[in-house]
């Protein structure tokens, strides 16, 4: 498959869950993959992976809250490939405290990793997709940042914040063919989180919500991520996709 062939395409978070198989499923469609996370040798694994299927791709520590370290992860993309095609901004974390109960710090921390992680990488992607006459940024939201989410009101703020981010960069970027479009995953079942869904209580709850009788997987978010990031989407930017077996819909 040849979706992506010489397209370059950094991919945060991509050390497990939906990070990683966005990163074997690029590869796989020929792109060269810069994969990072915080995680060295999760994402070193991933990388590995990659290379035994005969893909290509780079694996690289990144703090998706340090502005240092985004320059430092655009460079070595540019170093190295001479080009920056596609950013999967995929990185994040969940929140279950009641906000009552939720600390500044914890906020913060929630903010920084969701929403200005996604901001830092799409003001530096920028200037390099200008660069290249065009671009693709795919920013991970939520389900919770289309709909309200109880006991999770610092994890709503920020993918609702992601969501609205997206519009405003498609906006801003679309004259210089720089497509910016956000996907929503519902319950997806990650290694963040595998230990709701092995509750059977709480796999019939997520399953009572949605319109589809399975839960979702990290492949079926990967392939929507795969379609805004390659030619197919050529005229689409600015949108929300939500991957969530009809969650938002009833």
């Amino acid at each position: 498959m040849t979706r992506l062939t010489n397209k370059v395409a950094i991919i945060t978070g991509s050390g497990s869950g939906m990070g990683k198989e966005e990163a074997l499923l690029f590869a796989k469609e020929g792109a060269k993959v810069v994969a990072t996370d915080i995680q060295v040798n999760a994402v070193q694994e991933v990388v590995d992976e990659i290379k035994a299927a005969g893909g290509e791709a780079l694996a690289l520590a990144h703090d998706v809250t340090s502005e240092d370290d985004w320059k430092s992860v655009m460079q070595t993309t540019i170093d190295t490939h001479g080009k920056l095609d596609i950013l999967v901004n995929n990185a994040g974390i969940s929140q279950p405290e009641p906000m009552e109960e939720l600390t500044l710090a914890r906020w913060n921390q929630i903010i920084n990793i969701n929403l200005t992680s996604t901001f830092l990488g799409i003001k530096l992607a920028i200037p390099h997709m200008r660069e290249n006459k065009g671009g693709s940024i795919i920013n991970i939201s939520s389900i919770a940042g289309l709909t309200g989410s109880s006991g999770a009101g610092a994890y709503t703020a920020s993918k609702g914040g992601v969501r609205m981010l997206t519009k405003a960069a498609a906006v801003d970027y679309g004259k210089d063919n720089i497509r910016v479009n956000s996907v929503h995953p519902g319950f997806i079942k990650t290694p963040m989180s595998e230990e709701f869904f092995e509750r059977e209580d709480m796999k019939q709850w997520f399953l009572a919500q949605t319109a589809l009788p399975q839960l979702g997987k990290p492949i079926e978010v990967a392939e929507a991520v795969l379609f805004l990031a390659s030619d197919a989407a050529y005229h689409i930017t600015g949108v929300e996709l939500p991957v969530d077996g009809g969650v938002v819909a009833k």
